[in-house]
């Protein structure tokens, strides 16, 4: 992802989720998705899809059961 795609990427998230701490980073070697962190937390990539001519995105996050609360 270009550096401006990624500005955006991550104003929407600070936005979206109301975390001004939300951070999305590019992955070396890859030029169709990015990390997303909140502070120094990995917390999902980021893929690109342009597939058809239609631009969008799609947000894969896992969620460790030893993350919920009990």
């Amino acid at each position: 992802m270009k550096p401006e795609e990624i500005r955006k990427l991550e104003q929407f998230f600070k936005e979206k989720f109301q975390r001004p701490n939300m951070q999305v980073k590019r992955r070396p070697q890859k030029d169709d998705s990015a990390e997303v962190y909140m502070g120094d937390e990995f917390i999902g990539v980021l893929f690109r899809d342009d597939e058809d001519g239609d631009l969008s995105y799609n947000f894969q996050m896992a969620i460790l059961d030893i993350d919920l609360p009990e």
